[in-house]
């Protein structure tokens, strides 16, 4: 057997990934088990995780793959810092010990950690791109399609469109820092007051209360747009080749006054800006894709990168593009590089099986599973009570919970590879209420009532509620999509900006942002047994197919991996219910000074 472990770290959001015989085996982000939100790490704790998931150790590995290439990274941060010098020398300086103590010896780092790998075991390394580009074709499981990937910045390329087929991946196109739409959106990000590399959904999330005021300038003042997506940053806007900051004294006056710090209010200035690089970006990201299949013909596109988890830019490729199919991998981000750093090995050694047409994700669920025996052993070693229930009565009474109003803690099966939770780790709530998305927000997930939630709906059922494309297979929550017009409530017009949040919108509300869009994820019997259960007596109950989906975790912290993780995050929030596996775990049955009847939010960092 081939086994190939593919890894990402000491940037953020570290990762391993594994491919045997080129089938993915498994997959998992290291924060997961550090507890540490986006943590950097050389992955340790989760290439434990994906070898014991397929019961293989450290010597049965053939060949380790890095998700990108040191020692040309290292290069773009020489030349950078040369071509701003002395203005970077300070953050030139702090970054000075990282790339000597690991980054550059990737290789003794990787032994160093990994002290049973074999002598022979090679330790290769992918570009980032290619890394990206593999994650998302090689995952989709189309035999040919066009490629997009748009990022921060990996060694050089920021995006890259290519061609996959029987000859392999191909690039074709590529733009270079410091031009790039994942620094161009997090400058935003940052200048909003949202920390980079976790903050982009709620910039994302807070565009719809604006208008796009800023957008003219923004393509006027900030970047310079070219027809096929490409654009030039102005240099004068930006601070971040100095590394000091990402935005300058010019851009803080285009945009009326300086960076909103984290515990600043937000005003509608705030979100008129977020609108407007939210609709420039999406622009951006149209053009490429307009670009990818005017150069290669195909009618299939993969995309992957961090800006690919911008579901409503993904929106507007899927409706404007010109492609019949859009798919984007999960785990879009540098974790997902991992993965595609193994699929790259394993493309390379002609072991991926032929193209079936359906994705090789497996839903997503590529992290470790708990039996039912460990889930009771763990939450007895807690001290919790709760009830074992067979699997009929199980979906029985969760169903009728929640179709009372209310919400649950969600722990079944394997965990979810990539930022989203997907069903698995997931806190689940009836849509209905008008107040149930005011009180996930502030009550339970302890964060900005802004945010908007995520509907997950039965996929024989998603068209008659939503206005999707008629092929629409959306089962990883990357893709936006409006309600129906006989679902929604006509708008009051006097309500602006954050007041829109009083008035419910449609019979589903808690899904349903201010614009009428919803981040839908579709539901079926093969990727999400129970949860398909689930969600069919949930509509048999009230004739509605939809649940909230959002994950189960409060600010600042990732999403729970283990049993023990769900039943500490229950009791450190407001929820009333918890199942995991077979338990059900009745927040008013537990012992008060292990699980508080209400519990006060955490004192953590903003994410």
């Amino acid at each position: 057997m081939s086994v190939i472990l593919g890894i990402s770290a000491f940037y953020h959001d570290s990762a391993a990934a594994l491919v045997c015989d080129g089938v993915i085996m498994a997959a998992a982000q290291e924060e997961r088990f550090s507890r540490r939100k986006n943590d950097a790490d050389f992955p340790v704790q989760a290439i434990a995780a994906v070898l014991a998931q397929a019961e293989l150790g450290e010597a049965d590995v053939d060949a380790v793959v890095y998700h990108e290439k040191p020692v040309r990274k290292f290069a773009r941060v020489l030349e950078s810092f040369a071509a701003t010098a002395p203005a970077g020398l300070r953050a030139f300086v702090r970054g000075m010990p990282g790339w000597l103590r690991g980054k550059l010896d990737l290789p003794g780092a990787i032994r160093a950690h990994l002290p049973d790998l074999r002598r022979d075991c090679p330790i290769l390394f992918a570009s980032h791109h290619q890394s990206h580009a593999a994650s998302a074709w090689h995952a989709s499981g189309f035999p040919s399609a066009a490629v997009l990937t748009i990022d921060g910045v990996g060694e050089w390329a920021t995006a890259l469109v290519a061609h996959g087929n029987a000859d392999g991946l191909r690039p074709l196109l590529e733009m270079r820092f410091p031009h790039s739409p994942g620094l161009l959106y997090s400058a935003f990000t940052d200048y909003c007051g949202f920390r980079i590399n976790s903050g982009e959904y709620k910039l994302m999330g807070l565009a719809p209360y604006g208008t796009p005021v800023f957008r003219d300038l923004i393509l006027q003042e900030v970047i310079a747009l070219h027809p096929d997506g490409s654009f030039h940053l102005r240099p004068e806007c930006f601070a971040f080749l100095t590394g000091e900051r990402m935005t300058s004294g010019r851009f803080h006056r285009l945009f009326g006054g300086p960076p909103r710090r984290p515990s600043d209010p937000l005003e509608q200035r705030h979100a008129d800006i977020a609108r407007s690089i939210q609709d420039v970006t999406g622009e951006i990201v149209l053009r490429m894709a307009r670009t990818a299949r005017a150069r290669t013909g195909e009618s299939a596109l993969c995309m992957a990168g961090g800006v690919a988890l911008n579901c409503v830019a993904n929106a507007g490729i899927a409706r404007d593009s010109g492609f019949a199919r859009v798919w984007v991998q999960p785990a879009a981000g540098d974790a997902g590089a991992a993965l595609g750093a193994a699929l790259a090995v394993a493309s390379a050694r002609g072991e991926l099986p032929p193209a079936a047409g359906t994705d090789r994700m497996a839903g997503g669920f590529l992290g470790p599973e708990y039996s039912q025996h460990e889930i009771c052993r763990q939450l007895d070693a807690a001290g919790a009570c709760y009830e074992l229930l067979r699997d009929d009565e199980l979906i029985r009474r969760t169903a009728a919970w929640l179709a009372s109003g209310r919400a649950l803690g969600w722990f079944q099966g394997r965990m979810e590879f990539g930022p989203r939770a997907l069903g698995n780790r997931s806190i689940l709530a009836d849509p209905r209420p008008p107040d149930m998305q005011r009180s996930l927000n502030l009550q339970i997930k302890f964060r900005e009532s802004f945010r908007p939630f995520a509907p997950v709906v039965l996929a024989e059922k998603a068209h008659e509620w939503f206005d999707l494309p008629p092929a629409a297979d959306w089962p990883y929550m990357l893709f936006t999509a409006s309600l129906r017009s006989e679902h929604l409530r006509a708008p009051d017009p006097a309500l602006r900006g954050f007041d829109r949040l009083q008035q419910p919108l449609s019979a589903i509300p808690a899904v349903t942002h201010v614009d009428g869009s919803a981040r839908v994820q579709t539901v079926d019997p093969l990727r999400h047994g129970r949860l398909h259960a689930l969600l069919s007596e949930f509509d048999r109950l009230t004739g509605i197919p939809v649940l909230v989906n959002t994950s189960f975790n409060v600010r600042g912290e990732p999403i729970v991996a283990t049993p023990t993780d769900a039943w500490r995050c229950f009791c450190r929030t407001n929820l009333p219910l918890l199942v995991i596996g077979n338990c059900w775990i009745d927040r008013t049955s537990q012992l008060p000074d292990i699980c508080p009847v209400t519990a006060a939010p955490p004192s953590c960092p903003d994410d």
